[in-house]
């Protein structure tokens, strides 16, 4: 059975500048803060809060490997806790414009996560009940995640 992918919302985080830990034993490792944003889907919408970050790290292949925490709050004043790991590559030229705040079309790197939700009991606790992917684009103070239910 081949799996179908459902959009359920999607979001635009606004970022923080980063802060450099420096070389680590998985790489190059630095903390992105989420500082606001907002989602929108058919059937949630509302606010992301500041406090979360995306604590990412750079290998030696080029590979970005990322793991954002963070919180939603929905229109009805529900917070939903998303913790999202993923991965961003692409080739050098690109990945450089990345760095440096220039725009690239999403379609020259890959940027794809797997978000975890942890809803509370009541209208979005479906959330803790599927698998879900996104995909992104990483904007210079932005990034904006589609989020898909596995079905």
């Amino acid at each position: 059975m081949k799996p179908d992918l459902e959009l359920v919302f999607k979001g635009t985080a606004l970022l923080g500048p980063p802060t450099s830990v420096g070389e680590t034993p998985q790489g190059s490792r630095r903390v992105v803060p989420i500082i606001g944003g907002h989602f929108e889907g058919e059937s949630m919408r509302g606010e992301i809060l500041s406090g979360g970050a995306d604590w990412q790290f750079t290998r030696p292949d080029g590979v970005s490997e990322l793991e954002a925490l963070y919180l939603l709050r929905t229109h009805d004043g529900v917070h939903i806790q998303v913790r999202n790991y993923g991965t961003r590559h692409g080739p050098p030229d690109v990945i450089l414009k990345l760095m440096s705040g220039e725009p690239v079309s999403p379609d020259a790197y890959y940027f794809r996560a797997v978000p975890k939700f942890s809803a509370p009991a009541g209208p979005y606790e479906w959330l803790n009940r599927y698998v879900f992917l996104c995909t992104g684009e990483r904007s210079a103070n932005s990034v904006t995640l589609w989020f898909y239910r596995v079905t």
